[in-house]
């Protein structure tokens, strides 16, 4: 991924820089705005590679990703811009071969021999300048809510309440109230106040129950090591409950072979549940009680669509929960939920995963996310026939370090006996 991101951010770089050099801007005809396109570049390609074979303090790291991410953003809107352009230009140009010469003005000619794609100026500003110019005004607007969303969106922790309606529920478990969160990614952390400000937030809504849906780090257990003790704080009356996801196996920091380190890691991953207080659920399930009455709360390892793995074992997990009236899954992708779950009888499924992709839109009855393209359940609740899934968006943050529109997560479920109200 650095050689291909590098390869890439080579090429926009180039093509930008010679695009800009055949305009009628001055600044980009001198030579100190050469030294400054490419040293840039440079320095932003040597920061990557530094980041990735050495161990700098993560706020370096953060500055270094933050950097590429703003910089391959804006330069990408910036191409798209330059290549209409071009589309456009050589669409004219095209359309003249194959234009009779004696149709053709005498105006015409003339430029045909000074400028391989003439354009007259119009008010003193050619179209393919002006959109050059109107091309940098643009990629540059990202940096401002980009930057926003890092000061302020990583840890802006949003409290959303959905209640959960469930005809088979157990009269002594309505009104049972469980908080998911997901996505935590410690390894991206940079600011231990903020995070336990959330999980204080977290803690303040006193829930029965509390679930987490996966990926505790980024890569590696150790990652953990200045977050152990804030987290620790989750505690709840009925238990902590916990799963696996893609990031805590460790693949992409030792890769998808197996490997002695690789097993230590994860080892010392679990072991890091299990001191926190957390149950974590390997395909196997729990009965919790409350007056003799009981439901499931089943959880399953990793299991994605694609290229993520598929280590969860549903069978396996509901094994024992036949009799259960009501069984709660816990899965970290969604993709999992059309999968597999819908030909169960698993009332709820909780995961996380999407992110949101940390941008985009949401709202009470609108949300939009470039997730969406990706994933058909990626934010929220979903339902289907007497079956439902909650999408959680994460608590922490992976890559770039904030969010934009798509806040950081704390979910607040309030159990119900019953059907849904219908909307009059």
């Amino acid at each position: 991924m650095l050689i291909f991101n590098a390869i890439l951010l080579l090429i926009f770089d180039v093509y930008i820089f010679f695009a800009l050099r055949a305009t009628k801007i001055k600044v980009a005809k001198t030579k100190w705005f050469s030294f400054v396109w490419w040293g840039y570049s440079i320095g932003l390609l040597l920061g990557l590679y530094i980041s990735a074979q050495f161990n700098l303090p993560l706020a370096y790291r953060s500055i270094i990703l933050v950097a590429f991410f703003m910089t391959a953003v804006s330069k990408f809107i910036f191409i798209i811009i330059l290549l209409l352009d071009d589309v456009r230009r050589g669409g004219i140009w095209i359309a003249k071969l194959f234009t009779p010469r004696k149709n053709r003005n005498i105006a015409d000619h003339v430029e045909e021999l000074s400028e391989p794609l003439p354009e007259k100026p119009v008010n003193g500003i050619s179209r393919s300048e002006f959109l050059t110019k109107s091309g940098i005004l643009v990629a540059s607007l990202p940096i401002f809510p980009l930057s926003w969303g890092m000061i302020s969106g990583g840890y802006d922790y949003k409290v959303i309440r959905q209640k959960l309606y469930l005809p088979n529920l157990p009269a002594s478990f309505h009104g049972m109230r469980i908080a998911q969160i997901s996505d935590v990614h410690s390894g991206s952390f940079y600011n231990k106040k903020a995070v336990l400000g959330g999980i204080e937030m977290l803690m303040g809504e006193r829930p029965d129950a509390v679930f987490f849906t996966g990926d505790l780090v980024n890569n590696v257990a150790s990652e953990m090591r200045d977050y152990q003790d804030i987290f620790t704080k989750l505690k709840a009356d009925l238990g902590v409950y916990s799963v696996l996801g893609n990031h805590d196996y460790g693949d992409y920091y030792f890769g998808r072979e197996d490997s002695a380190a690789k097993r230590k890691n994860l080892k010392d991953l679990k072991e890091t549940h299990k001191v926190m207080g957390w149950d974590l659920l390997l395909d196997e399930n729990r009965s919790i009680a409350v007056n003799n009455e009981k439901i499931s709360i089943i959880g399953v390892e990793n299991w994605g669509t694609g290229r993520f793995p598929k280590k969860g074992d549903l069978k396996k997990a509901l094994m024992g929960t036949e009799e259960s009236p009501v069984k709660l899954l816990l899965s970290h992708d969604p993709s999992h939920w059309r999968a597999q779950v819908l030909d169960t009888n698993v009332d709820v499924m909780f995961a996380g995963h999407t992110h949101g992709m940390q941008f985009g839109v949401r709202g009470e009855h609108f949300q939009w996310s470039p997730a969406k393209y990706v994933y058909k359940e990626w934010a929220g609740l979903y339902e289907e026939q007497d079956q439902k899934l909650y999408v959680n968006v994460g608590y922490g943050f992976l890559g770039y370090p904030g969010r934009v529109g798509i806040l950081p997560e704390i979910t607040v479920f309030e159990l119900i006996k019953g059907e849904k109200p219908m909307l009059s």
